[in-house]
């Protein structure tokens, strides 16, 4: 087992739009921004990790257009190594309300050629999954393709990640497979039943969670921090400041990037969660979600900081 970090997920291009509140049907409201970014958890996650410090690989599917000409570019930038064939479907989008003053959102993803991602692409990495240290995915992509990443990444030892992002069901037992499962509340209470609305019902989630065969769960509380329940050991982390929020969008995606990175270079589960807090901290102050991603000294001077 190696030091690298191999992400399976989908790039879009965010089409980010700031207002006072959601149209209704049929309504028209004025928006105050916008905004055409680097998106799609997979390539956020592998953004973040390389920024973070870590020697990333991204497995994923982009399209011939401007959109995919995006991803490359931010791949390059961000010193990602990608292994993204281009199929015939466009690259996906993704539309993204932003609300004024609180930077909260909600968020419509098409994955475009993403969904084209198969159990053999998996099966086609497989080498370079097995030279890894972290393998990390999300539920943007297609399922079969999650679950024979997370199979090849197991039966090699590879550590395995699994933020159940966006929150869908899952097959029975995929949980055996991951090392760690990272949801939000909302996610949370999708994989248990679990109403998550505090650090008491975020930690009987994650006992639930592991219940149903992880081996450890960080649940992702926004402001609230997160709670970590791994290795004989569970606690809250309170939720670091950097400066005033400004868009959330891809700080679930800052926090597993740089989680994988602290894992990879050995950090234990509490200590990787708290490295990737500071992440997180930091990335709501930017706008965007691939663009806001910290850089590693930035999260160590966050990171030791009390």
């Amino acid at each position: 087992m190696g030091s690298t970090i191999v992400v399976m997920g989908i790039f879009v291009a965010d089409a980010a739009f700031t207002a006072a509140r959601l149209p209704d049907r049929g309504e028209t409201v004025m928006g105050s921004g916008f905004a055409l970014g680097p998106g799609g958890k997979g390539s956020n996650q592998a953004i973040a990790a390389a920024r973070a410090g870590g020697e990333v690989h991204l497995i994923t599917r982009i399209g011939a257009d401007a959109f995919g000409d995006l991803a490359k570019v931010t791949w390059a930038d961000a010193g990602v190594v990608a292994h993204a064939p281009v199929g015939a479907a466009p690259t996906g989008a993704a539309f993204i309300f932003l609300e004024e003053g609180t930077g909260q959102n909600a968020i419509i993803v098409a994955p475009g050629v993403a969904s084209e991602i198969s159990a053999a692409d998996l099966r086609s990495a497989t080498n370079m999954i097995a030279d890894a240290a972290v393998f990390l995915t999300q539920l943007e992509a297609p399922m079969e393709a999650v679950v024979e990443g997370l199979r090849i990444a197991r039966a090699q030892g590879v550590r395995t990640i699994l933020n159940p992002a966006p929150a869908v069901a899952l097959p029975r037992d995929e949980l055996t497979l991951c090392d760690l499962v990272t949801p939000n509340e909302t996610e949370a209470e999708g994989l248990t039943g679990q109403r998550v609305v505090d650090v008491s019902s975020a930690a009987e989630a994650a006992r639930l969670l592991r219940a149903q065969g992880a081996g450890g769960a960080i649940l992702t509380l926004g402001g609230q921090g997160a709670w970590v329940d791994a290795e004989g050991r569970a606690q809250h982390l309170p939720a670091r400041e950097f400066g005033a929020v400004r868009d959330t969008t891809g700080a679930g995606d800052a926090f597993n990037g740089a989680l994988a990175v602290a894992l990879s270079e050995g950090a234990s589960v509490a200590e990787a969660a708290a490295f990737a807090n500071a992440a997180a901290a930091i990335s709501v102050t930017r706008a965007g979600a691939g663009a806001s991603m910290a850089a590693r000294a930035e999260i160590d001077a966050l990171h030791v900081v009390g």
